[in-house]
């Protein structure tokens, strides 16, 4: 490409006075055709290096560098890119998902948080699991404070991390406003934490639902025959998950009176 500007240019300063109206059009193809560069007063290029080091496609980093404009040195997003590697993960994948990954500090902020998630038990390659999953959560500070609820009611780091894969918004949601008193009703309503979590692995939004709404969805299984207390609790409520009132109304008498084997939605 620089080649063939100089060429072009070179011919267009020795040609004739007569062509030069060609020059403009010519130079506004020879801009458009030039790879983009993110302005950046420091001279710091902000896609190239998000294309060359951390390894995104052109429309990825194009999409990306706005985030990122402030940066005016490679030498933090290299300690994250080299914190990444240390986890075992590509720049790429956690890059594309959350930009702005590239300006946490390892020092302060990441490397702490690796720390304190050990000494919750769970290990690095689950770490590096949790940051691929949700990168943006991860830099966030409240994250430790929210696995430590967490992993008690899931039983295991990898009951958590299934759930996190089907949604990661349990990482983002309030804990006093929404999970906590949606947990606690639902064993007022009988089900054990070992039954929540499977809940939760079906339908991930259950605990981060308006309360009121997972009242309604109880109801909704009173409807159809399933009291609180009783064993077929558990799959009623996954039956009826975010149906519409109507919805629920044409199926109670479908379901009214039905068997456990019946009623049974099976678990992912």
């Amino acid at each position: 490409m620089l080649r063939l500007r100089e060429c072009v240019v070179s011919r267009l300063l020795y040609s004739s006075p007569t062509s030069s109206s060609a020059i403009f059009p010519l130079c506004r193809l020879l801009s458009a055709a030039a790879p983009h560069i993110s302005p950046n007063p420091s001279g710091f290029a902000v896609e190239e290096y998000l294309v060359a080091t951390c390894g995104l496609t052109r429309p990825q980093a194009l999409k990306a560098s706005p985030k990122l404009s402030h940066l005016n040195s490679p030498a933090n997003p290299d300690a994250v890119l080299a914190f990444l590697s240390g986890l075992g993960l590509s720049g790429a994948d956690v890059v594309a998902k959350d930009p702005l990954f590239l300006c946490a500090s390892v020092g302060r902020t990441l490397a702490p948080k690796v720390a304190e998630l050990t000494g919750l038990g769970l290990s690095r390659p689950e770490i590096a699991r949790l940051v691929s999953l949700a990168p943006d959560r991860f830099r966030r500070r409240a994250i430790v404070s929210k696995l430590q609820y967490y992993l008690p009611l899931f039983g295991s780091s990898h009951n958590l991390l299934r759930l996190l894969k089907r949604s990661s918004h349990l990482l983002s949601s309030d804990l006093d406003k929404l999970v906590k008193p949606n947990v606690a009703f639902l064993r007022e309503c009988g089900l054990g934490d070992c039954d929540i979590a499977k809940l939760c692995i079906r339908e991930p939004r259950m605990l981060i639902t308006n309360p009121e709404r997972v009242r309604a969805m109880v109801a909704c299984a009173e409807r159809l025959g399933v009291p609180c207390g009783s064993g077929m609790l558990r799959q009623a409520l996954q039956a009826v998950a975010f149906l519409s009132e109507e919805k629920v109304s044409g199926c109670a008498e479908e379901y009214k009176g039905a068997s456990e084997a019946q009623v049974r939605v099976p678990v992912l």
